[in-house]
């Protein structure tokens, strides 16, 4: 796919990795709309950066627990760009607690919720845009959903079930839309603490964690072959090898 005035929507576009990824949609002359929770602030910041590349930008608000809300943004985009080539799903929450005894009930649903719910309803929500466009999906997964990482059992259940549920759908959905997802290691962004990143650090092969623009470069990669469905692309510098 030529990604030149295609219509992309990001979720949790508005800082971090999905921030990365709505910027290198613009590069490449796509125009993009993005969603964000709650940090307003960002979420403009993030529209006067799009605006640089002369493309179509929106913002939208949404709660992609929400199916009701996430139907309104489908809408919403469509009404503004005309139609829907390109969904990235990108929104997602480490949880407050990494050990099982201090995960309550309700951080395990929330987490559940925005990681893998939200990932369900936007693809429910784009599905039969997308067929007739010959749309793409990219969801973001993580190396916890292959090796159970260390943020915690709700976070890398989660992110394994992105991972079944981008294999399903790349079936289900196959030949008209193609469904692929990145498997991130640690990357630098705001949630995690600088000794958190140091410690990481050590323990992979570069000696450094990833930029949010190296996840953003395997996105594009994703989003302009046409022959690649089905697959979870690692990127860890060999920080977990199969």
């Amino acid at each position: 796919m030529q990604l030149n005035s295609k219509n992309a929507l990001v979720t949790g576009g508005d800082k971090g990795i999905g921030k990365a990824i709505a910027l290198a949609l613009a590069n490449k002359g796509a125009n993009v709309a993005f969603c964000f929770h709650k940090e307003k602030k960002k979420a403009e910041d993030t529209v006067q950066k799009l605006r640089e590349y002369s493309v179509k930008v929106l913002k939208i608000q949404t709660d992609v627990r929400d199916f009701n809300q996430v139907k309104d943004m489908m809408e919403s985009v469509k009404k503004r760009f005309g139609k829907i080539d390109i969904l990235v799903n990108n929104a997602g929450t480490p949880g407050i607690n990494s050990a099982i005894e201090n995960i309550s009930i309700e951080e395990w649903k929330n987490v559940i919720d925005v990681n893998l719910t939200g990932v369900f309803n936007c693809c429910k929500a784009a599905k039969t845009e997308l067929e007739k466009n010959n749309g793409k999906i990219v969801n973001i997964s993580s190396i916890a959903g292959k090796m159970g990482g260390t943020i915690g059992c709700h976070y890398a259940a989660s992110k394994a079930g992105v991972i079944g549920l981008t294999f399903a759908l790349a079936r289900e959905l196959a030949p008209r839309v193609t469904v692929n997802a990145v498997a991130p290691g640690p990357v630098d962004t705001e949630l995690l603490s600088s000794d958190i990143k140091k410690k990481l650090s050590k323990q992979t092969p570069f000696g450094r964690i990833a930029k949010p623009e190296e996840i953003a470069h395997t996105v594009i990669y994703l989003l302009e072959n046409d022959y690649v469905s089905g697959e979870v692309i690692d990127v860890n510098a060999g920080r977990y090898m199969d």
